[in-house]
C-alpha cells in the first residue's frame, strides 16, 4: 500500500535526486560501500567533532556542574532524529535523509545556548559588519569549518549533500506555521540572508523543522520542573492545559506521541504538513507557555551575564594577540607558554589548519598544515576582519566547559 507522500520522498526515482545529491566537490569513494549519499552523510556527521562537542553545550538549562538527567544539545538532536524518523517512516518519506538532517541540524550552535548566540551575534555585527544565526553558522560549519579524516589520513571538509545542507539552514522553528510545503526551486543557499527566510526543498527537510519544535517543547518542561523553575501554580496551569485534551499529563513522550500521530494522520500533499486545529493550539499554548515561564525565568539572568562575560573576554584576549603582532600572530601565538593558556595553543593549531601561511619554520605547526586538505578560509590573516572572523569561529565551536576553562586560565594569569 503506497502512503501518502512516496511519490514526493527524496529517492532516486524523484526528478530532483541528482540535485539533492550534489556534493560541492567530490567525495572520496569506496568500491565496496552500501550507503546511499544521505546515509554517507549520516555517518561522517555522526564522526566528526563538531557533533561530540553537542554533548557538553547548553540545551535551555546551563549544566556545567554535569546534571545527568539534564537535557544537553545532544540529548536534543537524538530527540529530533527520533520524532523525524517516525513521521518519515509513516509518511513514505526517505528516513535516511530526515536522520542526516537532524543529527546535523544544530552543529551551528554557539556555548551556552541561545543566550551564547545572542554574544557571538553581537560580535559579528560589530567586527563582521554581517548577522549570526545558528542555522546559517551550521551550513558555514559543515562547508567550511568542520573537518574530518579521509581514507589517506588528510582533513577534509565534511562536503555534505545539498539536500542535508538544505535542511540545516531552514530548520528554524520560531515561527508558527501549520501546513508547511517545500519550495519548489533549488537555489544557492546564500540566498538565505535570514532566519527562516524560505521553507526547506523537500518534505524530509520539512519534517525535521517540524520535530525540531516537538522535541524541544515538552522536554523543556520536564527539566524545568527537575530544577524547580515552576511553582505548583504553573505546574497546575499545565494540569490543566492538558485536561482540556484528555491527556493526564503533558511531558515529552505525550506531546511526541500525540503530535506524531496528529500530523501523520491530518498531512497531505496537498495541505503540507499539517496539525489539527486542536493539537497546534495545544502546541502554541505550550510554546508561549514556556516563553512566559521558562525561557525569560529570571533565574536564567546569572547565567546569561555568565556566559556573556565569559565569551566577550575570551574574544579580547585573542583579538588583543592579533593587535599587538599582525601578520606574525601565529608565530608569536606558538611561543607563549601553554602551561598556563592551554585554549591559545588550541587556538593556534585552529589557525594553521585554515590559513595559507608557510610553517616551514615551526614544525608541529607543518605538520598539522601537511595533513589538512581543506579551504584555506582565513588566508594569510592578513588583515584584522579575517582574524576577527577566525577568532569568532573557533569560539563559536567551543563547548561550555571549554569556554569555562578558557576563561579559569585568563584567570590564573
Amino acid at each position: 500500500m503506497e502512503k501518502k507522500f512516496e511519490k514526493y520522498a527524496a529517492l532516486p526515482q524523484n526528478e530532483k535526486w541528482e540535485m539533492l545529491t550534489h556534493r560541492q566537490e567530490d567525495l572520496y569513494s569506496r568500491s565496496d560501500d552500501i550507503r546511499s549519499p544521505f546515509a554517507r552523510d549520516y555517518t561522517r556527521v555522526l564522526h566528526s567533532l563538531a557533533y561530540r562537542r553537542l554533548k557538553h553545550k547548553t540545551q535551555v538549562f546551563f549544566n556545567a556542574a554535569g546534571n545527568d538527567h539534564i537535557c544537553t544539545r545532544i540529548e536534543h538532536v537524538q530527540h529530533v532524529d527520533s520524532v523525524s524518523n517516525t513521521i518519515a517512516k509513516e509518511l513514505g518519506l526517505n528516513e535516511e535523509l530526515t536522520k542526516a538532517i537532524a543529527l546535523s541540524h544544530d552543529l551551528g550552535h554557539a556555548p551556552f545556548g541561545h543566550q551564547g548566540e545572542k554574544v557571538i551575534k553581537k560580535l559579528t555585527e560589530k567586527h563582521l559588519n554581517k548577522d549570526f544565526w545558528h542555522e546559517e553558522n551550521g551550513v558555514y560549519f559543515v562547508d567550511n569549518v568542520e573537518l574530518l579524516e579521509d581514507n589517506q589520513k588528510n582533513l577534509q571538509n565534511l562536503n555534505l549533500t545539498y539536500a542535508v545542507r538544505d535542511g540545516i539552514i531552514s530548520h528554524c522553528g520560531e515561527v508558527d506555521q501549520n501546513g508547511i510545503k517545500p519550495r519548489e526551486e533549488l537555489f544557492d543557499l546564500s540566498k538565505f540572508d535570514k532566519v527562516g527566510k524560505y521553507q526547506a526543498a523537500t518534505w524530509e527537510g520539512c519534517v525535521v523543522k517540524l520535530a525540531d519544535k516537538i522535541a524541544y517543547l515538552g522536554r523543556d518542561i520536564e527539566d524545568a520542573i527537575r530544577l524547580g523553575y515552576l511553582t505548583n501554580l504553573q505546574q497546575k496551569t499545565l494540569q490543566e492545559m492538558a485536561t482540556v485534551n484528555n491527556e493526564s499529563a503533558i511531558n515529552t513522550t505525550v506531546i511526541m506521541h500525540n503530535m506524531i500521530i496528529d500530523l501523520c494522520e491530518n498531512s497531505s500533499p496537498e495541505n503540507g504538513l499539517l496539525l489539527s486545529d486542536t493539537m497546534s493550539q495545544q502546541l502554541n499554548d505550550i510554546k508561549k507557555f514556556n516563553g512566559e515561564n521558562i525561557y525569560s525565568n529570571k533565574r536564567l539572568v546569572p547565567f546569561m551575564k555568565y556566559s556573556e562575560m565569559i565569551l566577550n573576554q575570551i574574544f579580547n584576549e585573542l583579538m588583543e594577540y592579533y593587535k599587538q603582532h599582525k601578520e606574525d600572530t601565529i608565530f608569536y601565538l606558538s611561543s607563549i607558554d601553554f602551561d598556563n593558556r592551554c585554549f591559545v595553543k588550541g587556538f593556534a593549531e585552529w589557525l594553521v589548519q585554515y590559513c595559507e601561511s608557510d610553517f616551514s619554520k615551526m614544525e608541529w605547526a607543518e605538520n598539522i598544515s601537511k595533513r589538512c586538505k581543506n579551504k584555506k578560509i582565513y588566508g594569510t590573516l592578513s588583515n584584522e576582519k579575517q582574524y576577527a572572523q577566525a577568532t569568532i569561529d573557533f569560539i563559536a565551536g567551543m563547548t561550555d566547559v571549554y569556554a569555562i576553562k578558557a576563561f579559569e586560565e585568563l584567570l590564573k594569569c
